[in-house]
């Protein structure tokens, strides 16, 4: 079989697995791995186009870390907050720190334990997004503190790299190589500047008069940049990821984004089956019980130092609990990072291996931890007071104080873009509403407009009880999750509500699960806009008609 048809069956291969994973509810990035180990000398060996392959996932990778540049806007980084910035060092130290002991206990080699170590420090920031975009907990609170603390990773991967890289002149002393590493970094610092400052923009502006041509464009820099890095005494990865962020700051990176994300997918799969042809299964089996012991590690480990860290900066145990969540498994950049470390002669392949499979074992599980999350923190909930301060201070601050007595008629619980907009309409026609979220943003920006808005989880009893229920007409909850709306209506009926109750779903499949709980009415906010964008336009169509006639 020559390289194209050897080409042509990984494809299909790799679409057979992803419909599979699918199917599981799997990303299709786990699908990529078991495809790499398959397809590789542990199970079938059938990849035989090395040199083509490697090229690929050269490629890949550096595709991968500009997209990652591209996302970090200068103005995104000053504001990290203080949780999500104290949260991920807190979290990367703690992981490097105990990781590194316990694989020095498991007998692997100080610069083996130092390069795993600090790949299981690093979440996936494609899978966490997407799984909180499809739940539509990208906005909340706990969502937006993840999605800060993963860019605090994303930045701790560069570093991390540039540093390992410089490590390749052996006969250097670590003070000729931090001086090395200083002088480089500040002569690419002064470079970046200049060319963001003054050239960039222009360039970029010029090229974007031409959607294909910008793309290539973006590619061209991206690899450029990579070539330049290695050539620098940097790497391949970081050299992209500079070329990445010189554009984050232009008008146009969204648009490069979008074009870009598709091309890294497939050509990360290449990269995948590339790592997969390097494993043996003697390889894969020794590292077994070490990947398992790992696992369990940053499984349960990486949720709990944050819920301790956020716990102590004065949030809820339910906020520290399911951001704490997305960081319980490690990234397709702790592959690369040890991936680098062959390369670079710096560890063997048993450190490949053993990540690899701690890889697939923490991205299946925490895929499931993370789609039922909600289910988990109400199985869990009396054991997690000990992350919780008597005095939450940081979300406490958007409260209503419970002797300011409002009798609404509708609560409405879960203050998003929906439920905001709906406590506004009512209130506009003279309906009285309560507000009811738990984040302190959604609070505060209410009440400052003069909205009365209590704080809280809508699923716990003991805020219940301290709400108006029976004096409310109707009860309104935009949450999405389908288990906290089952929570919701069990306590109503506990509480014997007897006025009406009705649930935002925004998909068909989601409205039938709620009717099947019980919930009596249920609304389509998106069939609805549609229907009056149908009725408008066929009204405006039908004047235009009578005129013309």
């Amino acid at each position: 079989m020559g390289a194209f048809g050897e080409f042509s069956l990984l494809l299909i291969i790799s679409a057979l697995a992803g419909g599979i994973a699918l199917l599981l509810r799997q990303p299709v990035l786990i699908a990529y791995i078991v495809v790499g180990i398959i397809v590789g000398p542990a199970v079938l060996g059938i990849v035989h186009a090395h040199e083509q392959i490697e090229l690929l996932a050269q490629i890949g990778v550096s595709v991968l870390l500009f997209v990652v540049g591209l996302k970090l806007d200068l103005k995104h980084i000053r504001h990290i907050g203080p949780v999500a910035l104290a949260t991920g060092l807190g979290q990367l130290a703690f992981t490097i720190f105990f990781g590194f002991l316990i694989i020095v206990l498991l007998g692997k080699s100080l610069m083996e334990a130092i390069y795993v170590a600090v790949a299981l420090t690093f979440s996936s920031t494609i899978i966490v997004v997407k799984l909180l975009s499809d739940k539509r907990e990208i906005d909340s609170l706990h969502g937006r503190i993840a999605v800060g603390f993963l860019i605090v990773q994303d930045l701790a991967v560069v570093i991390a790299m540039m540093v390992m890289s410089t490590l390749r002149s052996g006969d250097m002393g670590w003070l000729d190589l931090l001086g090395s590493l200083s002088l480089r970094i500040a002569v690419a610092a002064v470079a970046m500047y200049v060319l963001m400052r003054y050239v960039l923009p222009k360039l970029v502006a010029k090229m974007a008069s031409s959607m294909e041509l910008l793309l290539i464009f973006a590619i061209a820099w991206g690899m450029s940049l990579a070539a330049i890095g290695e050539w620098a005494g940097f790497s391949k990865e970081a050299g992209a990821f500079l070329a990445g962020f010189s554009l984050a700051s232009t008008d146009f990176r969204d648009a490069i984004n979008a074009r870009l994300t598709a091309i890294r997918d497939f050509l990360l799969l290449f990269f995948f089956i590339e790592l997969g042809s390097k494993l043996e299964f003697s390889t894969l089996g020794d590292e077994l019980m070490p990947a398992m012991i790992l696992s369990v590690f940053v499984l349960i480990g990486n949720p709990l130092i944050v819920m301790a860290i956020m716990g102590f900066m004065g949030y809820r145990k339910r906020t520290g609990f399911l951001a704490g969540l997305t960081v319980a498994q490690i990234s397709e950049f702790s592959i690369v990072f040890v991936a680098m470390g062959i390369t670079l002669g710096h560890v063997g392949i048993q450190a490949l291996g053993l990540t690899t499979l701690v890889g697939v074992v923490t991205i299946a599980m925490s895929t499931y931890m993370i789609l039922y999350s909600h289910k988990l923190y109400t199985l869990l909930e009396p054991v997690l007071g000990i992350f919780e301060r008597k005095v939450t201070f940081r979300e406490l601050a958007g409260e209503t104080p419970n002797e300011i007595h409002y009798k609404p008629d509708v609560i409405i619980f879960g203050l998003g873009r929906f439920g905001g907009r709906l406590a506004r309409g009512l209130s506009e026609e003279g309906i009285k509403v309560l507000g009811v979220d738990f984040d302190p943003e959604a609070v505060r920006k209410l009440k400052r407009d003069g909205f009365a808005v209590r704080f809280g989880d809508g699923i716990e009893a003991a805020l219940l009880e301290s709400l108006p229920i029976r004096e409310a007409r109707w009860i309104v909850s935009t949450i999405p999750d389908l288990a906290s709306n089952q929570l919701l209506l069990d306590e109503l009926r506990e509480f014997g509500f007897k006025g009406e109750i009705a649930v935002v779903a925004r998909e068909d499949n989601i409205g039938m699960a709620l009717k099947a709980m019980g919930v009596p009415t249920v609304l389509y906010p998106h069939n609805s806009a549609v229907d009056f964008t149908v009725e408008t336009l066929v009204e405006i169509l039908g004047k235009d008609k009578s005129s013309n006639t």
